[in-house]
């Protein structure tokens, strides 16, 4: 039987299990990422212990960026610029090859869900979609004729500026390399930067929310104009408040203002901007996707 490997490699926590598929997904386990020698040498030991059981054909990791995803880099696989402690420029798909004699498979945590959500979830059937994570930070990841984009690097969504609105009580942002970016406008350290406390302790009325559906629409907007995109998948902590997808697309109407004329959007908005349809599993199953493709299945 083939069977894969997978991790979710965030900036809090790492997560690792094996499996095939949505309803085959096993032995999973969770823990702080620490330091990048302690976190990935964690990672190898589950994978070694696992394998003892039953040979893995590949491994997929969903990592927290900016990533190397270019196979034919000198620096493929690694960890770069993250403002993160202590992970700057880390050596990580090439150590779990190494480690593990098993092909690869490594991209960006988004894209990674993007490809499971493609091939499980809520974007099956679909040439050209969006998945985006508002969480911790912002992160997207683009399929564009059937496939994952990529380019100099790969896209950060996260990154682009926005205009801070005039009510704001925090205009600066909360992005070290930006400030006012989509990430620094509307990510969760953002929102507790703003209002002064977590953003899930705010209470579903909370007028943070309105800020925030309008900083996430304005993204949607300039996404919209620049992929046209069949649609738009939204995961991460953020979403979890099922409070901001009503005004989330209101507003991309809204802001949108009749120029993309598309019954997709005018008249099924809701199906058309969505949660994942593999929930909280779509990292994880995004990372298993990764190895199924790198062993070309």
């Amino acid at each position: 039987m083939t069977l894969f490997g997978g991790i979710e490699a965030g900036g809090t926590k790492f997560v690792c299990a094996i499996g095939t598929g949505p309803d085959d997904l096993r032995n999973e386990i969770r823990f702080p990422t620490t330091t990048p020698a302690e976190t990935i040498g964690q990672a190898v030991a589950y994978f070694k212990e696992q394998a003892a059981n039953e040979p893995l054909d590949a491994i997929g990791i969903a990592s927290f960026g900016p990533v190397d995803p270019d196979p034919k880099s000198a620096t493929w696989g690694y960890i770069t610029t993250t403002p993160k402690p202590h992970w700057h420029n880390t050596e990580f798909a090439t150590v779990l090859q190494r480690e593990l004699n098993v092909p690869v498979g490594f991209d960006t945590d988004v894209n990674g869900a993007a490809l499971g959500e493609n091939r499980w979830g809520a974007a099956q059937w679909l040439d050209n979609f969006i998945y985006l994570t508002i969480g911790t930070g912002i992160g997207g990841g683009a399929v564009v004729n059937g496939q994952l984009v990529h380019g100099l690097l790969h896209p950060e969504m996260g990154h682009f500026l926005l205009p801070p609105r005039d009510d704001d009580p925090s205009p600066d942002g909360f992005c070290p390399y930006h400030g006012h970016c989509f990430e620094g406008m509307a990510n969760g350290p953002a929102i507790e930067k703003r209002w002064g406390q977590k953003a899930e302790t705010l209470a579903e009325d909370h007028p943070a929310w309105e800020l925030e559906a309008h900083y996430l629409a304005v993204g949607l907007e300039n996404l919209i104009c620049v992929y046209s995109p069949q649609r738009i998948i939204m995961g991460g902590g953020v979403m979890e408040q099922k409070q901001v997808f009503p005004m989330l697309r209101q507003k991309v109407i809204e802001l949108l203002n009749g120029y993309v004329q598309s019954p997709a959007i005018l008249e099924e908005i809701d199906r058309y901007i969505v949660p994942p349809g593999l929930g909280n599993k779509a990292g994880i199953l995004g990372a298993i996707a990764l190895a199924q493709r790198q062993a070309g299945v």
